[in-house]
This record gives C-alpha cells, sequence and structure tokens, in this order.
C-alpha cells in the first residue's frame, strides 16, 4: 500500500536561504512520526508546506498515492491534514466554541459546537469548559483547545508541532494515551518535540533535520536520547554544570513577596492569596505548578503588569508593588514571559526595534533624552541585538527580520539573550525553554543558574519538572493561587513535587521563604 504522505525532493528557498533542500520523507497509515532538528533546521517550514500555508519552490508532494498540491490550509483540511501550530491561532476575546466554530466554516452552531468540544476533551482526557474566553486560559489550556478543535475536523494526518512544551508531565501522560488511541483507530501522526525522551517513548520512526537537510531517519526507541540529540545537532550536547551540592545562596534578599494578594481579574482568572516567598542572591528558586493555577497571575505581579492594593513586592529592599514595569527594571530587574510573541515580542517589529522597547525606558545605553529631543543609539541597539544572537545562536533567513518569522524557538532564544544580555540582579521567567532544541535548552539553563552564582536572584516559574530539579535551589508549588514550601530541590522527590501540584493536604503551608 502507498504510505498516507510522501514528499520527494520537497525544497523552499526565501531569498538566499534555503530552508529545506530536496527532503524526502514518508508518513504511514498508523504510525506516530517523529521531525526531529534543532531550532531553525527547517521542521517548521517542511510542515507549513503540508498545510498549505506555504508553497514549495520544488518537489512533490503524494497524499494517500496520487501526486497533490495543497493550496491552502482549507485545502489541507479538507483532505484530512490537521495542524496544531507552536504558536496559537486563537481570538483571545471569544469563547472556546467560537474560535472553533469560526475555524469549521459555515453550518455549524455554537451550542452544537459547544457540547461536541467538550463531550471530545473529556472523552480524551482534555478537560475544557467550551465557554471560557480565551484570553482568560493559560497557555496549557490553549493547547488544548487547539487539540480538541483540530480532533474535530476528523483528520487522517494530524501535525503536532511541540505539543507537550506548556502542559504538565501529567497532562503530557494524558496527551500520550489520546495519541496512541488515534493510532489504534488507524490515523497517523507527525510529532515534532524538542523532548527526546517522550520521542522514544511514543514514536514509530523519526526523521532527523540539520541545516535544511535530511540527516538520518532511524526507530527513536533504538536510540537514546544523547544519541538523538548529537544527530540533531552534529555534536554531543554538554551536561548543565552545578557546584557540588554546596548553598550559594547569600543574605541579601533580592526579591520578596510579603503576604501578597492579586483579586482575580475575570471570573475565569486565579485570585493570589496571601503569598509569602523571598528569593535571595545566588540563588535559583523553581516554581512548579498545573497550568492554571496562577502562573501567570504571579508572573503579571512580579514584572509590574499588574499591581498590588500595597507595596508587598519588595525588590532589593524597596516596595515595588506598585510601580509599573519599567520602574522595576530601572532597579535592575528583567522579565521573560510565557508567551514569547505578542507579550515577549511584537510580531510585526524588528528584533532591533523589539530590543529598543524592552530597554529604552530603563537602559541609558539605548536611550538617552538630549534636551527636548530624543535621541536613539541605533549602533548600540543593533550592536546589543548582533551580540544576543551570536550568543544564544539565533537562527534568521535576514539580517534583522520581523519577530514574527523567527521560528519558535530561535524567537525564544532571542527573548532570554536579550534579558540575560543586561546582567540583571533580578530575573523572573516563565517557561525559560519552552520550544528551544536540546542543545538551546541546556545553553539556557547553565545561562540562568551562572547568573546566580554571579549573585543575581532567579526565580524561574516552569511546568517541566525535569528543568525545575536540574537548575533549582529550592523548589515551590504553585496550586489554587498559593504557594506551597516543597524544599530544597536535592531533599525532595518529583513525586512531593506532583502530590503538591495535585493539591496534596500534605504541606498546606503557605511560604515563608527566607
Amino acid at each position: 500500500m502507498a504510505p498516507l504522505l510522501e514528499v520527494k525532493g520537497l525544497t523552499k528557498i526565501f531569498g538566499e536561504l534555503t530552508a529545506n533542500d530536496h527532503l524526502d520523507l514518508r508518513v504511514e497509515a498508523g504510525e506516530i512520526h517523529a521531525l526531529l532538528g534543532e531550532n531553525g533546521a527547517g521542521k517548521s517550514t517542511l510542515v507549513k508546506m503540508l498545510y498549505g500555508s506555504l508553497q514549495p519552490t520544488s518537489g512533490t508532494i503524494f497524499w494517500e498515492g496520487k501526486q497533490t498540491n495543497i493550496p491552502s490550509p482549507s485545502f489541507a483540511r479538507g483532505i484530512g491534514v490537521g495542524m496544531v501550530f507552536q504558536h496559537f491561532s486563537l481570538f483571545e476575546s471569544l469563547t472556546v466554541a467560537d474560535n472553533i466554530v469560526l475555524s469549521l466554516g459555515p453550518g455549524f452552531s455554537v451550542e452544537q459546537i459547544a457540547k461536541d468540544a467538550e463531550r471530545l476533551s473529556k472523552e480524551y482526557g482534555l478537560p475544557l469548559n467550551a465557554n471560557s474566553i480565551i484570553g482568560d486560559l493559560s497557555v496549557g489550556e490553549r493547547q488544548r483547545v487547539e487539540i480538541v478543535r483540530c480532533l474535530l475536523q476528523e483528520p487522517k494526518l494530524i501535525i503536532l508541532d511541540e505539543p507537550t512544551s506548556v502542559l504538565t508531565p501529567q497532562e503530557a501522560d494524558n496527551l500520550f494515551v489520546t495519541l496512541e488511541r488515534l493510532r489504534s483507530e488507524g490515523k497517523s501522526i507527525l510529532y515534532i518535540s524538542h523532548r527526546l525522551d517522550e520521542v522514544k517513548r511514543l514514536c514509530d520512526r523519526a526523521t532527523i533535520l540539520r541545516h535544511g537537510k535530511l540527516i538520518s531517519e532511524c526507530d527513536p526507541r533504538k536510540e537514546t536520547a544523547a544519541s538523538l540529540a548529537s544527530m540533531m545537532v552534529g555534536e554531543d550536547v554538554a551536561d548543565v554544570k552545578r557546584d557540588d551540592g554546596t548553598n550559594n545562596a547569600q543574605s541579601e534578599i533580592l526579591l520578596e513577596a510579603r503576604s501578597a494578594n492579586l483579586p482575580a481579574k475575570s471570573p475565569f482568572a486565579i485570585s493570589l492569596k496571601q503569598l509569602s516567598f523571598a528569593v535571595q542572591a545566588g540563588e535559583v528558586v523553581g516554581i512548579a505548578g498545573v497550568a492554571g493555577n496562577g502562573q501567570s497571575e504571579l508572573f503579571q505581579m512580579l514584572s509590574g503588569e499588574d499591581l498590588t492594593v500595597d507595596d508587598e513586592i519588595w525588590m532589593r529592599g524597596v516596595p515595588v508593588g506598585k510601580r509599573a514595569i519599567n520602574e522595576r527594571r530601572k532597579m535592575g530587574a528583567a522579565f521573560v514571559p510565557e508567551e514569547r510573541l505578542g507579550h515577549g515580542a511584537v510580531p510585526g517589529l524588528s528584533l532591533t526595534d523589539n530590543m529598543l522597547l524592552a530597554r529604552h525606558g530603563s537602559d541609558s545605553v539605548a536611550f538617552q533624552k538630549l534636551g527636548p529631543v530624543g535621541f536613539i543609539w541605533q549602533s548600540m541597539i543593533s550592536k546589543a541585538t548582533k551580540r544576543v544572537c551570536k550568543a544564544m545562536d539565533v537562527r534568521k533567513s535576514s539580517e534583522n527580520p520581523v519577530a514574527a518569522a523567527l521560528s519558535g524557538g530561535n524567537l525564544q532564544k532571542f527573548i532570554m539573550g536579550r534579558e540575560l544580555d543586561r546582567q540583571p540582579l533580578v530575573m523572573v521567567v516563565n517557561q525559560p525553554t519552552w520550544g528551544v532544541d536540546a542543545g538551546a535548552a541546556q545553553r539556557i539553563r547553565q545561562a540562568l543558574i551562572d547568573l546566580a552564582k554571579a549573585g543575581s536572584a532567579v526565580l524561574v516559574i516552569c511546568q517541566d519538572l525535569d528543568e525545575i530539579f536540574e537548575i533549582s535551589d529550592r523548589i515551590l508549588v504553585m496550586h489554587d493561587g498559593q504557594l506551597i514550601e516543597a524544599g530544597r530541590a536535592s531533599r525532595v522527590t518529583r513525586e512531593d513535587i506532583g502530590l503538591l501540584m495535585g493539591g496534596s493536604d500534605a504541606k498546606q503551608e503557605i511560604v515563608h521563604a527566607s
């Protein structure tokens, strides 16, 4: 039998950049096929051509044995190709059901789709409230919307781009059950992920790209995570280096919350209740938790996007709860949100303009007032942008592209590098390695550890427990808008953290860490 999908010699050229160079790929019916490669390897370009978002420069696509041109996403959906993008395509002011109806076209009622979506979400272990407003949902919950929306279209092939990057281990396990069920039903899945352990667990075959070219095909179950990573990047990936278990924390508290409260801004948001914690100079504190338990609200409160009623947030011994984000930046703070496109960077602006926006209010090297006229030091901004791109290995198609032109992983590397380049005294990061390849993830984790070693206070909000344990000195758990003390990373287990993430009564003591 002919494979469900086959491409031969597929090539895509953007100006002087060859993003895909004569690629061959076969996806059989009823298999989960991994598409692997470092950021900028050409994975997103390839799947966008399969989904009709881009047109190939040359090469041939065969669908169910017949040569096929896929001119648009609507055509792709019509023949049975569904896709869940890494960057969500949802209208934030509309409900879950409204968003799904818009993607299905005429002939569907919101009421019926709401029922179908909730039924399907329960059936596949992806809980949703179809009447929730998208803008009130966490990133993990939005991911569920995208997956359920795709499943409602009854695709034969589902392309998943980093589907677990914003999911907790428990949510990822539920997704794996869903995918294995779909495979047993004869559906195929093209699976893009940088989490190699899950690729080994889930996928039947793997195709590996590097710099737009096909490097190899393999059975991932017969490989190690290290060997897969080595094939992706062309060399061995270094381990994160930490000290020998000694405590680097210094006596100075650089970031602190003192019984901080933040009322919910909408019926679907989470209220923060009596949060008390402290992060000392020289330490990394990790905050674990299931998506939607107040992590986004905590980040916004610490960054100054949402101000507290009283001065319950302190930075370097000064109350900042009523100070906006630029005031906190001037005090040496840096912030990286979980949603990079639209929150961490303006999609339609260039990298240098995004650098300017992040620094003009707090860094004198980027912006100086000369009398009544504002003068932008373009050369300094350009040098900083080039420095960050080089340090973080940001792959881009032109010298200064708009942020939306970068792949998700490369944009994440740029935003992380932009903030690390300032050598901040306080660093607050939400999902630091979301969607980046193994080599870049290790580089980011090492940079956060090194920043703390240099005397900064680093707070990391993360749903990846492996990452939390790898970089953290202490771990806190967020549940239902409260923080629970878990203890030093060297003394607690993943099982301990998992229980607290689920709301266990074992340690219902709000944190008073010092």
